[in-house]
């Protein structure tokens, strides 16, 4: 069908945008070496995950058809590896050219070339004192075994001159002791790279060999791995796992410049992979090195403009949070807001509240030193019920979850790890506290990100905070069907996966094509971080062609495309990438007013979100905050700053300014500063009421009482 897309083609796409902040003129040079190192980061788990499922696709399900484009897996494959390929040049001279306009600023990546003859002297001296005595170099040939590479570890590989056929010699470039980049100047500005030393001085390591060639590689390993079940038995079954995935088979192998052919198809044989899983680089194959040279200049033109998440505007200091929600819904924005001093802080003051009986939440990703967990701890400690279903499966957390449910379980925390067949992604938390009379009162929260401090200033997301005793029951529902191992099957306010979100989203869209199909303004808008959902787009195809106005925000995977003659032509799609992950889900269906629906939650419109993961999405039904949330989604569509337009060919383009006069809207820094604004306009109006209490007050104080003449009695 001409407009639907390979997911995996579409994601490439997506990565490629990230590529062009790498060389945004817009964007400053130090940040632009971080865009480059977070779409290496991001390939490297595209491979890990993707192709690692596509590849045990295609050896058990070889002819089994992707049922948007019709591509079998080893198709799949084979456009995945042609498209990265046609990438590799754009990263290589994003990387070369951010690099020489730093070199103004006294930065240089220095080659072994390029090194002057005092220091190549020094690196010598450094690689024997330094490197050698802790790294081993091992000789490989068919009588000898091959050894085992770790996952994106960097190797020097030299190749040595043998009688016997082909021998190598691999090198390990890291050890515990070693700085990747090694400063050739006193601010460490000037620098070369550990591996670049390796492979420079290996000849050293074989001595009684003759080095004919040398390169640098990197395995990437296949990372997908699976596992159902439930209970204590489930979590050592993943720790079983955690371990075995750095095991899995290679699905990449990355080579520093050109290398002996026979020597590449030597080690290819060796790792069991073909040739065409073989990508050459003239980059540094890890570019994860350059945050750290963010902290030698702090010259405000190669940074960012430094950004503070603001003290939520709708919170005031003299109440809890919890009777603040109790009185009115509260939405509150990262990064724009800051997640202490809102979220955090209701875990905190719930957690030594005596009137607050029970906790209850659902955790997938956190931070390191996380303050979420300090605060359930706490509250377990203090005799309330902390119920806490924590996501052994969240890809990549899965180590860190396992540490934090033994954590939890210490404290005295019920933990749970949710369905046995579905991983539980939903952002939730439920609160009960005693009321007067023996009722209670109930806080929900549902998020569209992460409970995670560290991201929330990374991430833009949304969290609705909110009393209604129909979405409490909802939330209690959900939280039994995770202790149970059941689903939600029917709700009264709440969408929730994988039984009640995509059927009511699906009639909420059929309402939007009968108003259009009866002569009305049909309207149907969402922000999501993906789009793959066949049924869900096929919906949109149907609203378009009865005439329904189609808006979509989508960050990454895009599987429709607009614009498609009879077909699409009413749908619109862009995205935007910036300094902030754009991460937050938004359903809009309807025009503006009452009638107008309105949710965020933490489920994206593909198949995995919508019918083989636990999610919860949450109506917002305040009218004030509803206008926010439209007030935002007009925002982004107007973005042309960091915003891309999808055309029908499926290509994204930079949107153009209507006129002349067109002012730079970034949907991002906008937000940024409208939280600002928000927050002085409150302090501005709390000053104006203190200066009038205080008016008002001098008025009334009362004037001062004469003494009375004493009186004196006649005689």
């Amino acid at each position: 069908m001409d407009y639907l897309e390979n997911r995996e083609l579409s994601w490439l796409k997506f990565n490629g945008r990230v590529l062009e902040e790498a060389v945004d003129a817009g964007t400053p040079l130090l940040e632009r070496l971080s865009f480059s190192a977070i779409y290496q980061s991001n390939l490297d788990e595209f491979f890990m995950v993707r192709v690692g499922s596509l590849t045990d696709a295609a050896k058990n399900n070889k002819n089994k058809k992707d049922s948007r484009s019709g591509m079998t897996p080893s198709q799949q494959l084979d456009a995945v590896f042609t498209s990265v390929r046609r990438m590799q040049p754009s990263v290589e001279e994003a990387y070369r050219k951010t690099m020489g306009e730093l070199a103004a600023y006294g930065y240089e990546h220095v080659s072994i070339k390029n090194a002057t003859p005092e220091e190549l002297s020094f690196l010598e001296l450094y690689f024997k004192r330094e490197m050698k005595p802790f790294i081993s170099g091992l000789v490989v040939n068919d009588a000898l075994p091959f050894p085992f590479l770790k996952n994106k570890e960097i190797y020097a590989v030299v190749q040595l001159a043998s009688k016997k056929g082909v021998s190598i010699g691999i090198v390990p470039v890291s050890h515990e002791q070693s700085e990747r980049m090694i400063p050739l100047s006193g601010n460490g500005k000037r620098f070369i790279l550990e591996e670049e030393v390796v492979l420079h001085f290996a000849h050293l390591m074989f001595k009684s060999y003759k080095v004919l060639d040398r390169a640098l590689i990197r395995v990437t390993r296949s990372a997908d791995i699976m596992a159902t079940g439930k209970g204590a038995e489930f979590r050592d079954r993943m720790e079983e796992l955690v371990v075995k995935r750095t095991k899995l088979a290679p699905v990449r192998l990355e080579v520093s410049d050109v290398f002996s052919r026979e020597a590449l198809d030597y080690i290819c044989q060796k790792l069991k992979i073909k040739n065409v899983r073989v990508f050459t680089s003239r980059v540094p194959l890890d570019l994860s090195f350059v945050f750290d040279l963010q902290e030698l200049d702090l010259s405000p033109e190669l940074h960012y403009i430094p950004r503070q998440p603001r003290k939520p505007a709708a919170l005031s200091d003299t109440k809890s949070v919890f009777a603040q929600v109790k009185a009115k819904d509260m939405l509150l924005s990262y990064p724009f807001e800051s997640m202490n001093l809102s979220f955090i802080r209701l875990l905190q003051e719930c957690a030594s509240d005596p009137k607050v009986t029970s906790i209850k939440i659902t955790l997938y990703r956190l931070a390191k030193n996380s303050k979420v967990i300090d605060a359930l701890c706490t509250a377990a400690e203090q005799g309330k019920e902390v119920l806490v279903m924590i996501e052994l499966r969240a890809r990549f957390d899965e180590a860190n979850n396992i540490e934090w449910s033994k954590v939890l379980q210490a404290a005295g925390v019920k933990v749970i790890y949710g369905p046995k067949d579905y991983k539980a992604h939903s952002k939730l938390l439920l609160i009960t506290r005693k009321a007067q009379g023996g009722n209670f009162d109930y806080v929900t929260q549902i998020g569209t990100g992460n409970y995670n401090e560290k991201t929330s200033a990374l991430y833009t997301d949304l969290m609705l905070l909110t009393a209604d005793r129909d979405i409490a029951a909802d939330a209690e529902a959900v939280f039994n069907g995770l202790i149970n191992g059941t689903l939600v099957e029917s709700t009264n306010k709440l969408l929730v996966s994988p039984l009640a979100l995509r059927p009511q989203v699906l009639a909420m869209m059929d309402e939007q094509i009968n108003i259009a199909k009866n002569g009305g303004k049909g309207y149907i808008a969402a922000k999501v971080n993906s789009l793959c959902d066949k049924v869900i787009m096929e919906k949109m195809v149907e609203a378009s062609q009865a005439g329904v106005k189609v808006e979509l925000v989508v960050r990454g995977i895009c599987c429709l495309i607009p614009g498609v003659e009879g077909y699409t032509d009413n749908i619109s799609v862009r995205s935007i990438v910036g300094r902030f992950l754009e991460h937050s889900r938004i359903f809009i269906f309807g025009q503006d007013g009452k009638e107008q629906k309105i949710y965020i939650g933490s489920a994206d419109y593909m198949s995995r979100n919508t019918i083989r993961r636990v999610e919860v999405a949450a109506p917002v039904e305040d009218e004030k905050l509803k206008k926010r949330i439209r007030d935002m989604f007009h925002t982004l569509m107007n973005d042309n700053v960091k915003a891309r337009v999808m055309l029908s060919n499926g290509s994204y383009v930079r949107p153009k300014c209507r006129r002349e006069s067109d002012v730079p809207l970034n949907s991002q820094e906008f937000f940024y500063e409208e939280a600002y604004r928000r927050l002085e306009e409150k302090q501005e109006k709390q000053e104006r009421l203190r200066k009038n209490v205080e008016k008002g007050a001098a008025k009334k104080k009362p004037a001062k009482r004469k003494t009375p003449a004493k009186r004196t009695s006649k005689k």
